[in-house]
């Protein structure tokens, strides 16, 4: 290369698709890492939120992923790490080198250092506990001490209160005065002598009340105190139901520990949906598209064997009416047709029960009401499509015997599998096994096992 020659960065075709000016910046980034050219990487990072960064380390490979942290270095901001995916995090941590993750980690909120810390093992634990200042330090440790998956996890120690005494003006100058207010808070939670929460004063009805006004005139209608203890699904479920914004944490006497806010709370929402939908799947909830291909073979292969073994026990029933099938060939032209309606049908109600248990919508005064609906759904779709089904085994092989019979097993097959998709979470839960992980093979097999049991059953009964 000539001394007058110079290196472009890759051009990238602009379109409207949003996905094609994304793979452009990504483009520049790597072309920027390529060069070392340190100072056009971080102008081309710069305007990039947090969470947009996480999502370029998590999608590119490892060796670009380690030339890039590097050479971002200290540039690197603590918020990066709350929002990667576990599955690459302690990879990024061990990277980053000890100072500028100890200054990473010193603007993070407490409940984001520990959502941090948890995952982490015990060395690099202590590498981030060892950059926090000693009181932060004591705080996120007392946090971790807390169960796991506890609102003492998912609380942030950093709390604006003030004595349920105080009046508007007393309350302002205390603000004005502070020095280590939280970056971000709704609420000035009121305090008793015993620092018990008594009640919450949004800043909007703060800031716009004359400085005489008693603060205990101005707190909110909804006020939720959640236990430190409690299981952070329930807070969650807390926080959608009576529309928080934030709510204060006690310890067991009642004393205001910290608070937790509507993003940390909404976070947990989205996980345990994500969770729903990935066991719904047969698919373990900590899968990525990051993992190994020995780790993702690993998490699938219990439930691929499952599956398997499911579809042995279907087998066996075919196999009961081998004779039958020999006689009558459409028997197995039709038969997959009555098990593949019936699973459709099964996994309808089966995702519909799930995600009422999963909001706490479905509970015992209305289980049997659900319960009939389903079944109800399930014979007037199974007396619809026996019609349709009817005819086209009397126009396609010329049978009104034979139309007859998958019509009669296509209604069986479609109110079990009514039943069987809201029925079999139901006990699932009552038995203390997650209803989205297990769920979907037990609703397989009975529609596999009624249906192909029903349609060739009458078959042998009604055509032989």
């Amino acid at each position: 290369m000539t001394e007058d020659q110079t290196i472009e960065a890759p051009e990238v075709e602009d379109t409207e698709d949003a996905y094609s000016l994304d793979r452009k910046a990504v483009a520049q980034i790597l072309f920027a890492v390529d060069r070392g050219d340190r100072e056009q990487l971080v102008a081309l990072m710069d305007p990039l939120h947090p969470a947009d960064i996480a999502d370029l380390l998590e999608q590119i490979n490892a060796f670009d992923r380690m030339r890039l942290i590097k050479l971002y270095d200290k540039e690197f901001d603590g918020d990066i790490l709350s929002e990667l995916d576990e599955s690459i995090r302690d990879e990024v941590i061990s990277i980053l080198s000890p100072q500028v993750l100890a200054d990473a980690v010193r603007d993070l909120n407490s409940d984001d250092v520990v959502d941090l810390l948890e995952d982490l093992d015990q060395p690099q634990q202590d590498a981030i506990l060892d950059a926090l200042e000693d009181s932060d330090r004591v705080a996120v440790q007392q946090s971790l001490t807390y169960p796991e998956y506890s609102a003492g996890r998912l609380m942030q120690r950093e709390v604006v209160m003030a004595p349920e005494h105080w009046n508007v003006g007393e309350a302002i100058d205390f603000l004005r005065n502070s020095d280590d207010l939280p970056d971000q808070f709704y609420h000035i939670v009121l305090v008793d002598p015993r620092l018990r929460p008594v009640g919450n004063v949004t800043l909007g009805k703060l800031m716009g009340s004359r400085r005489e006004v008693m603060l205990q005139s101005l707190v909110e209608d909804t006020f939720h105190v959640i236990p430190v203890t409690q299981y952070e699904g329930d807070v969650a479920y807390a926080f959608n139901q009576y529309h928080l914004i934030s709510a204060p944490v006690v310890d067991e006497n009642e004393r205001l520990v910290g608070v937790i806010t509507i993003d940390d709370a909404m976070a947990v929402l989205d996980e345990e949906h994500e969770e729903d939908v990935l066991r719904l799947a047969g698919v373990d909830s900590e899968s990525s598209l990051s993992d190994r291909v020995a780790e993702t073979t690993k998490r699938r292969f219990p439930w691929l064997l499952v599956n398997l073994i499911t579809s042995i026990l279907a087998s066996l029933v075919i196999a009961q009416f081998e004779d039958a099938i020999a006689t009558i060939v459409a028997l197995a032209v039709l038969m997959p047709i009555v098990a593949s309606m019936g699973g459709n049908a099964g996994t309808q109600s089966l995702t519909v029960a799930v995600r009422a248990l999963a909001t706490k919508d479905l509970t015992g005064s209305n289980v049997w009401r659900v319960i009939r609906r389903e079944v109800l759904v399930g014979l007037i779709n199974g007396l619809a499509f026996a019609l349709i089904m009817g005819l086209v085994g009397y126009v396609w092989f010329g049978s009104m015997a034979l139309g007859g019979v998958i019509a009669a097993a296509m209604v069986i097959n479609l109110i079990v599998a009514g039943l069987a998709g809201t029925g079999i979470p139901i006990v699932l839960e009552k038995m203390g096994i997650d209803p989205a992980l297990a769920s979907g093979a037990f609703v397989t097999t009975v529609t596999d096992v009624v249906g192909f049991f029903a349609f060739l059953g009458l078959a042998v009964v009604v055509l032989l």
